[in-house]
């Protein structure tokens, strides 16, 4: 399970949520989004939904409120959010919004939504998986361990090397980014959060 803990003021708004919840998952805020509150759907305007300008506050939302979250409608990535807490003491020097905790890799911005991300994750630990490293090491073994790097220039044993490399390399970028804490509250402080609140309005 993907999952982020993020603390923020009652005055953000939805659309500012929208970006908080970009910058914590690692993505950048290139598709169509939507919250679904109360049978009430406020996000990107081209869905005819409401404006996502009001406030946490306003919505008058109690500990425990739960709503969906849809990012990339056409493949679409529902997340719940969860209200833990309703009155956040606001510490002196800290800044907002922040992200205190999380757990699981970011999966691709457009990876297929949730059935491509799985199936990705499953090609990861496939048997051709482990064919093509099972190359790889073969090639490299000859080349280098055994000392003959003119086993590369065979045109065959290149393209094999090529082609199993390039394959792994793709099954590494399927399994996402890593969540890294430091890295989201490096982001939300430099403001990334604003700037992806209005790319899809």
């Amino acid at each position: 399970m993907v999952w982020r803990r993020v603390q923020i003021l009652d005055s953000c708004t939805l659309r500012e949520l929208h970006g908080v919840i970009q910058v914590a998952m690692g993505w950048e805020g290139i598709h169509l989004y939507q919250f679904r509150l109360r049978s009430r759907c406020y996000g990107s305007w081209e869905l005819s939904a409401s404006s996502a300008d009001v406030t946490l506050a306003s919505l008058k939302l109690r500990k425990g409120t739960r709503f969906t979250y849809d990012y990339d409608l056409n493949l679409p990535w529902r997340h719940e959010v969860r209200i833990e807490e309703n009155r956040l003491d606001r510490l002196p020097g800290k800044i907002y919004p922040t992200c205190a905790a999380g757990d699981g890799a970011c999966p691709p911005e457009d990876c297929g939504g949730p059935q491509g991300y799985l199936a990705g994750l499953d090609d990861a630990s496939s048997w051709e998986a482990f064919e093509d490293l099972q190359t790889i090491a073969e090639i490299l073994n000859e080349a280098v361990l055994e000392n003959r790097p003119q086993v590369l220039n065979d045109q065959d044993t290149r393209w094999r090397l090529e082609v199993a490399v390039e394959r792994s390399k793709a099954r590494e970028d399927a399994r996402g980014r890593a969540f890294v804490r430091r890295t989201v509250n490096a982001r939300l402080r430099k403001g990334d959060h604003l700037a992806l609140m209005h790319q899809q309005c």
